[in-house]
């Protein structure tokens, strides 16, 4: 199903709530919110290569990779016009141009205005109203405070979990060379200083821009890009002159959980940073594929923890927790209705929301702070990209006339040829080529797997062990 992934660049947002005095306020627009997958132009045949060498994909020079998004896939962190109807995942739009001055700050900073106004003038009334009713025999009843003006809760509540949880989340910043840039979310990892977000977040801050993380109590510090996957939209940044009180998030086990648990995110949906929303997971194993709809632009595919707890574009990149406060997914993509609603183009969340099982994210980032390169579990064998519900097809020729079936990798060793359908990994049903990907990523390289696939009508099942390929290109 199509998605749009929450944290790539997204129409200007509102701008963010006051923040403790002397920090600076969020800038606007989503560099890392879910996105919506707009619609993908047509491209040439479609076809994923999981071997070595030139392959093919869509809208893509040869030897790109990942590839681009497979027809109707949606875009990151805010639901496109490709979203309607349902696909694949999620696709990212790259953060757009910050609004010089005025512009939706100013509509915003009104509103507030109008509010505070309205309030005043409400208490002004209310206190007319009261001193003249005084002595008419009118009584109030105050329920005792208990001592909740502190704002403390148990650890098994929500509020709870939540407090414990903001602390070790912050609100991203990227801004590229020219200006352009959003706001996302990521999250502790490690005391060292390290941030597990959405590559999407800090897509525009790789090639020298500029990137910061605030954290809720106002502290701001610059960040740089220690590494990013494409494939699988996950960054981990590193705080300059990290404090010495960072406490990492605690990470659940995604292996573990069951369609009906709770679930708590945390992000900054359309700027409005330490927001916290709630539900439960709503399916498991959910194929997304995301891009950002361009003719160039690269894939990202997960097989996604789907829940009902409202992402909407700026939560890219935050965690989603389980009832006890571990982080069991990275917030990452939504599937929205068409068409904006928010005053600037956007759409934003109707209950289905996506993210990349934590089991797999904590692999990748692991990698990407050991050598700052991703490294990808495959196959080696291109598949068509075409949306089908009869399986995953290696494809007759592969990108450039390479062939489709990588001589002496893990599917030619299986016996696999070109125009065998894969049907099953393990016990996962493949439905189409996006589905398949998605599945062998969850694997890191080197593990076995049994694949189900069909030829000339005949169903066949063979032990394949995962190759391996490092970096996004």
């Amino acid at each position: 199903m199509s998605t749009e992934n929450e944290g790539n660049a997204v129409p200007p947002a509102p701008s963010a709530p006051p923040v403790p005095v002397a920090s600076p306020a969020p800038p606007q627009g989503d560099a890392g919110a879910t996105a919506q997958l707009p619609p993908v132009p047509p491209g040439p045949p479609e076809q994923h290569p999981y071997g070595p060498g030139p392959t093919q994909s869509y809208g893509a020079p040869e030897g790109s990779w990942p590839p681009p998004p497979p027809p109707g896939t949606p875009g990151y962190g805010e639901a496109g016009a490709g979203g309607a109807g349902g696909g694949w995942g999620a696709s990212y739009q790259q953060p757009a141009p910050k609004p010089a001055g005025g512009g939706r700050g100013g509509l915003i900073a009104a509103v507030l205005v109008a509010a505070l106004v309205a309030g005043g003038l409400g208490g002004g009334l209310g206190y007319t109203l009261a001193k003249d009713n005084d002595g008419q025999g009118s009584t109030t009843v105050s329920a005792a405070d208990n001592g909740a003006s502190q704002v403390k809760r148990a650890p098994g509540t929500i509020a709870g979990v939540a407090s414990k949880a903001l602390p070790s989340t912050v609100t991203i910043e990227a801004e590229s060379n020219s200006g352009e840039g959003g706001t996302g979310t990521g999250f502790v990892f490690d005391t060292q200083g390290h941030i597990v977000t959405n590559n999407h977040v800090v897509a525009e801050a790789v090639d020298g821009g500029k990137l910061s993380a605030t954290f809720p109590d106002g502290r701001k510090y610059a960040a740089e890009v220690v590494g990013h996957a494409q494939g699988y939209d996950v960054a981990v940044i590193k705080l300059k002159n990290a404090p010495s009180d960072l406490k990492p998030l605690s990470l659940g086990n995604s292996d573990q959980v069951a369609v009906g648990d709770e679930t708590i995110a945390i992000g900054a949906p359309f700027g409005l940073s330490n927001t916290v929303t709630t539900g439960i997971i709503s399916a498991k194993n959910r194929p997304v594929a995301s891009s950002d709809g361009s003719s160039s632009s690269k894939a990202s595919y997960m097989s996604a923890l789907q829940t009902d707890a409202s992402i909407n574009p700026g939560n890219s990149g935050g965690p989603l927790l389980n009832a006890s406060g571990a982080v069991i997914g990275i917030n990452s993509a939504i599937q929205s209705t068409s068409g904006g609603s928010f005053g600037s183009g956007q759409s934003g969340s109707i209950g289905l929301g996506f993210a990349i099982p934590i089991n797999q994210a904590k692999y990748v980032a692991q990698q990407l702070i050991k050598s700052g390169k991703p490294v990808y579990a495959k196959i080696g064998a291109s598949v068509s990209l075409e949306e089908s519900t009869d399986g995953a097809k290696i494809t007759d020729q592969g990108a450039g006339g390479a062939d489709a079936v990588e001589s002496g990798g893990p599917a030619a060793k299986a016996g696999l040829k070109p125009g065998d359908v894969i049907t099953k990994l393990d016990d996962s049903v493949i439905d189409s080529g996006p589905t398949l990907i998605g599945e062998i990523w969850t694997h890191k390289p080197g593990d076995k797997v049994k694949v189900t696939y069909t030829r000339g009508g005949d169903q066949h099942t063979v032990d394949l062990t995962l190759g391996s390929r490092v970096g996004d290109s």
